[in-house]
């Protein structure tokens, strides 16, 4: 033991204190956490802190996590939709034509550190510029309920399809080409059922955190032994057994592991070094990009037939840069492609814009309400199959939400009302295990403006119950259907003390506590089966 605290530098406590009472500040004024550990690191890196060995494995390893989990959700068929793949590619196309040209003439007129560029060198920036945070993506998504909503779906489509092309120049600036025994990483597919079944085998407990760890670190050594990104190994094995309940579930249990060792990878961000003032300027030159960036996501998103709430919603997700776009100009810098103020310079750019990100993630309804008109122009007439108008058919309630607690509901309020409850949740995958009991479900995120856009609300619905896992899902729920005009009762559910009074504030008809409810229940049930309630009378 003695030995294992010798490697941990006296400054680690330290920093991973400070970062928390910044991420805890800022997440007092309504900015993500991540925000407040990018200014702690740039903090400690302006007193002259240095990296240490322990902050940097556990960056490598959050990395690591973050792309195995992001695979275990992972739907390989979703990739293959053009709305996806095709806004990618053309995107990074675009914007590489596009930015290389701004860069150019920020040079041509003599202005700061874009006098240093070349075509080559501004092609590359605007490659790296291209990118967008998987990191910021994935913890904006899942703060906000959204990661299997389809604009969330989408979202991660784009940026894996971005990440596949960042490893491709990773393996081309190392020089390095794959191992020609490659392809017989192919042969892991034969193992996802093995896989499947030992994760069921190691219950909810250590067990099945040990070979969390294992097929992530696992996959990512194996893949760096044939030549390729390690990172991508860990990817592959999350999609080799995505789709299963325990690989949602493993998901969830690596959660707090995860976020843990990505406070390292935002607080090494900021100690990589300190920036000038030339640096600063230019970074803030770079953030004024960004809104370009959005808007050709948003152009291209309604070209291929996306509805403009979800061409907008998906489009503010990406509007940042990359993490991975900081690792392109970090390889490209030591092989002497690029200058190395560039560096930092990415740097700089990568925490403005996740603090510009943070300001609209928070605002994307209020952002769309204001501008509805003018975006809803730029939608194509014709729609894709998921767009399409919603009917309810003979429903007189619906339950949103059909995770655990939702299906149990459903099931009761079924017996009570035979044919006449409809379930809508957002995850496709939900939704498919749904109907194969026969349930009648639909997918839809009732957060979004779009589907109640969508949806033939008919006045024989008189309930609404909101079952969702996050409550600012559900105070946006609430407010869309009485924006839309439902004059039906809503009950919504809440895990704590004041979600329930926030509930009750906006006028729910019933708003219950899950935990409490679960434990009266139980005491109910109990009571009943053994007997109590009626041995009690006979005393009385």
């Amino acid at each position: 033991m003695e030995s294992l605290l010798l490697t941990i530098d006296y400054h680690d406590p330290l920093m991973l204190g400070i970062a928390f009472i910044a991420g805890f500040a800022f997440s007092r004024i309504g900015l993500p956490p991540l925000v407040g550990f990018l200014a702690a690191g740039f903090a400690f890196g302006a007193m002259g802190a240095e990296n240490t060995p322990l902050l940097s494995e556990l960056a490598d390893l959050g990395i690591t996590l973050l792309l195995f989990t992001i695979g275990l959700k992972l739907r390989v068929s979703s990739l293959l939709k053009a709305e996806i793949w095709g806004v990618a590619s053309l995107h990074m196309l675009i914007t590489v034509i596009v930015f290389s040209a701004i860069l150019l003439g920020l040079g041509a007129i003599g202005m700061s550190l874009f006098t240093q560029l070349d075509l080559q060198t501004a092609a590359i920036v605007a490659f790296a510029l291209s990118f967008s945070s998987t990191v910021f993506a994935v913890k904006t998504l899942e703060a906000a309920g959204q990661f299997g909503a389809r604009c969330g779906r989408i979202a991660i489509g784009v940026l894996i399809i971005q990440d596949i092309a960042a490893v491709v120049f990773l393996a081309a600036s190392s020089g390095k080409l794959p191992s020609l025994w490659a392809f017989s990483l192919l042969g892991l597919l034969l193992l996802r059922k093995p896989i499947l079944a030992l994760l069921k085998k190691s219950g909810h407990g250590e067990l099945q955190i040990l070979i969390g760890f294992v097929l992530a670190l696992g996959g990512a050594q194996l893949f760096e032994i044939f030549n390729l990104k390690g990172d991508l190994g860990a990817l592959f094995i999350g999609a080799l057994i995505a789709g299963h309940p325990r690989s949602d579930e493993l998901a969830k249990t690596l959660l707090g592991f995860k976020e843990l060792f990505l406070v390292a990878f935002f607080l090494s961000i900021g100690l990589a070094g300190l920036p000038t003032g030339e640096i600063f300027i230019t970074a803030v030159v770079l953030l004024l990009l960004v809104p370009l960036k959005v808007a050709l996501f948003f152009w291209l998103f309604t070209r291929f037939r996306l509805m403009a709430t979800t061409a907008n919603r998906t489009s503010l997700v990406l509007a940042n840069y990359s993490e991975f776009g900081l690792i392109v100009a970090a390889i490209a810098v030591s092989v002497g492609w690029l200058p190395t103020e560039w560096m930092l310079v990415d740097a700089v750019a990568l925490s403005l814009s996740f603090v510009f990100a943070s300001v609209i993630s928070i605002n994307t309804n209020q952002i769309f309400n204001m501008l509805q008109n003018f975006l809803k122009s730029f939608e194509n007439p014709q729609r894709l199959a998921e767009d399409e108008a919603i009917d309810v058919g003979e429903a007189r309630m619906i339950i949103f939400g059909m995770g655990r607690v939702g299906t149990g509901v459903y099931d009761a309020m079924n017996k009570l009302m035979p044919g006449a409850v409809l379930g809508v949740d957002f995850d496709t995958v939900v939704i498919e295990e749904h109907k194969k009991f026969g349930r009648n479900v639909i997918t839809g995120n009732a957060t979004n403006p779009e589907f109640w856009d969508r949806v033939n609300m008919s006045h024989k619905v008189e309930y609404a119950l909101l079952v969702m896992p996050d409550h600012s899902a559900q105070v946006a729920t609430i407010k869309q259907t009485r924006k839309h005009g439902f004059k039906g009762k809503i009950a919504a559910s809440a895990k704590y003390p004041d979600e329930l009074e926030k509930l009750q504030e906006l006028g729910v008809e019933a708003a219950f506590n899950i935990y409490a409810e679960a434990g009266t229940g139980f005491a109910s049930l109990t009571s009943s089966k053994f007997g109590l309630m009626t041995n009690h009378n006979d005393n009385d």
